[in-house]
């Protein structure tokens, strides 16, 4: 029998919030996800990237995040960074215990969940971090912290650090991302042969294929070291290949591709319900690079259609995995968590993920719904969180219950105070894109992106408020006229959405990129309007009347505890009442209303109960 379709948020958003709020066009697209995406792999090569340098943020917002990231990975010290490395191979351990998930204890009981969990599994993530930071800004303090840290590093590469970890391909994971990361963007000439040699070491003492998550594969080990996650390894594997690592990281990312998994995603089939969230997440990650590098379809179709089935299970923030766990398409898991779980979404380590994921996509399909996802889940959840502290305490859970909070994790470095100083490095190179023929403008956000083209020294700068305001404001400077186009992400949601160059005028359609080609000179001015009218978006289709208020790509949170009785119409008149903030009226009073952005240590409520 052929798999039944999934039904994805974004179509049963579509289906449904026409009668809300009236305003959701639906996406032109193939009538199935396979033929839709190998029609839109097969119309040219992938988008790529810009370098790090080549994009300048400059919201404040965005800009704290990275700058608060960076301080707290800078101040830590070098000697504290190598400690737990030192002690799992029977070294010397001079300076100061960081603890927490970071520090080593032999005598660790695996049912604290708490300090020595996971000892040095975040040195990779945050020596990534920093070398992206030098990347962005030039900053010779963060690139010499690189190179010292590599080299100490290198003095303790020993299988004994494997032999004594619970998550050793975790680590050897992470320690390759913060490698290639160091060659790339660093320029460290050892780097690669410190990858060797790490390659060496940790390969004795990994399974010889992937291995899932809760699957015992090590003898006389407790059940703690049944979750190490093999099968993300892939990715960065994959990518150190295409870096110039060697043809022995193409084969080993192939080695530890989770087959199983991606053939029935490949196939229509939700192989989601039970898994772990974010590595799985991970997983289509490692799926997508191994479309990149090897051509497989296959990979494509796989991590395609993980998407679609995450969407249709993720909150109206683009959040996923209550309790850190996927669940099955159609099951009221999702909806039930509003009351029974606070740990609603694993913010920087899913934010990550989603990012990585929705960005490889958009590479390959051009299709605008990453974007908007991408979107979604960056003003709804990462900046949104509470900022890393020196002291290890990090923002973990975004909480979605009738009756939220944000607070901190109860443990020090845990996983994610690794991704969180990686994704607030990553907004710039999400935000554009671009090919021969031009830019693709992804990300709303004040920046500036430079490059060459045609001979033409180029920068396109965006101002403006959004999504607090509609209007987004581009400039392009150009040090001769030059014929190229530039692409703008129109979101499925903005309906009457508007575009002028110079002053003339256009309608855009919702949900696709519109393209401006011209003969672009210095002082050209483009001006975008994006309609942010409200809507309400159903948890899932089984409880259309638990509903979540939305203005563009924005959440509205009510300042209230649990379900302040408000009905569709009132929420719908929702009024602005600041830069950042609205006001709703009932017949209890009025409700304040803000984005995750602007709250603090308020109590919320995300969704409503409406009939």
């Amino acid at each position: 029998m052929a798999p039944l379709p999934v039904l994805s948020r974004r179509k049963f958003i579509q289906a449904t919030a026409l009668g809300s709020a009236g305003i959701l066009v639906p996406r032109a697209k193939g009538d199935s996800v396979y033929r839709s995406v190998l029609a839109a792999s097969d119309q040219a090569a992938p988008l790529q990237e810009f370098d790090y340098r080549d994009v300048t943020i400059s919201s404040p917002l965005h800009e704290q995040q990275l700058e608060e990231t960076h301080a707290v990975l800078m101040r830590l010290s070098d000697e504290s960074l190598l400690k737990p490395f030192r002690a799992m191979i029977g070294q010397p351990a001079p300076g100061e215990d960081l603890g927490g998930w970071y520090g080593y204890d032999p005598n660790y009981d695996w049912h604290t969940f708490d300090a020595g969990f996971a000892p040095s599994a975040t040195f990779g993530q945050w020596v990534s971090a920093v070398a992206r930071y030098h990347a962005i800004t030039g900053s010779e303090a963060a690139r010499a912290k690189v190179l010292r840290l590599n080299r100490l590093y290198a003095e303790v590469i020993a299988g004994e650090f494997y032999e004594n970890n619970r998550f050793p391909a975790y680590c050897f994971d992470k320690l390759v991302c913060g490698l290639i990361d160091s060659q790339k963007y660093v320029g460290d000439p050892d780097a690669f042969a410190i990858l060797q040699k790490t390659t060496d070491a940790a390969l004795p003492h990994l399974p010889p294929k992937a291995v899932e998550h809760g699957t015992s594969w090590r003898p006389g080990k407790d059940e703690s070291w049944t979750w190490d996650e093999s099968y993300t390894m892939p990715e960065n594997l994959f990518l150190a290949y295409q870096r110039g690592a060697g043809e022995r990281y193409r084969a080993l990312a192939q080695q530890y591709l989770n087959e199983p998994f991606f053939d029935r995603l490949a196939n229509g089939e939700n192989d989601f319900a039970g898994r772990h969230a974010y590595s799985h997440v991970n997983c289509l990650c490692s799926a997508m690079q191994a479309y990149l590098s090897l051509g497989n379809e296959k990979y494509l179709r796989a991590a395609s259609n993980g998407f679609d089935m995450l969407v249709s299970q993720s909150f109206a923030t683009g959040g996923w995995g209550p309790d850190e766990i996927l669940r099955k398409t159609g099951s009221s898991d999702v909806f039930d968590s509003l009351s029974k779980t606070h740990s609603s979404f694993e913010t920087p380590c899913g934010s990550y993920a989603h990012f990585k994921l929705t960005r490889y996509l958009m590479r390959v399909t051009r299709d605008t719904a990453y974007g908007d996802s991408m979107e979604r889940v960056m003003y709804n959840t990462i900046l949104g969180a509470k900022p890393l502290q020196a002291d290890g305490r990090s923002f973990y859970y975004s909480d979605y219950n009738f009756a939220g909070k944000k607070v901190y994790s109860a443990h020090r470095w845990p996983c994610c105070s690794g991704t969180m100083p990686q994704i607030a490095a990553d907004y710039g190179i999400s935000t554009y894109l671009r090919d021969s023929g031009g830019v693709y403008v992804n990300l709303y956000i004040p920046s500036t992106a430079r490059w060459t083209q045609d001979g033409a020294h180029v920068s396109l700068q965006q101002r403006g408020e959004y999504p607090f305001d509609a209007h987004v404001q581009i400039e392009i400077t150009a040090s001769k006229p030059v014929e190229f186009a530039v692409n703008l992400r129109i979101p499925s949601w903005a309906g009457k959405a508007s575009v002028s160059v110079n002053g003339k005028r256009e309608a855009a359609a919702a949900g696709r990129f519109t393209t401006l080609q011209r003969r672009w000179k210095n002082g050209d001015r483009i001006d975008l309007e994006l309609p942010l009218a409200t809507r309400l978006e159903p948890i899932d289709p089984r409880h259309p009347d638990t509903v979540a208020l939305m203005r563009g790509p924005l959440v509205l949170f009510a300042m209230a505890n649990s379900n302040p009785g408000l009905t569709r119409s009132q929420l719908l008149a929702a009024k602005k009442t600041g830069a950042k903030s609205w006001q709703v009226g009932s017949a209890r009073g009025a409700v304040e209303m803000l984005p995750f952005t602007e709250i603090g240590d308020q109590q919320y409520t995300m969704y409503f109960r409406v009939s």
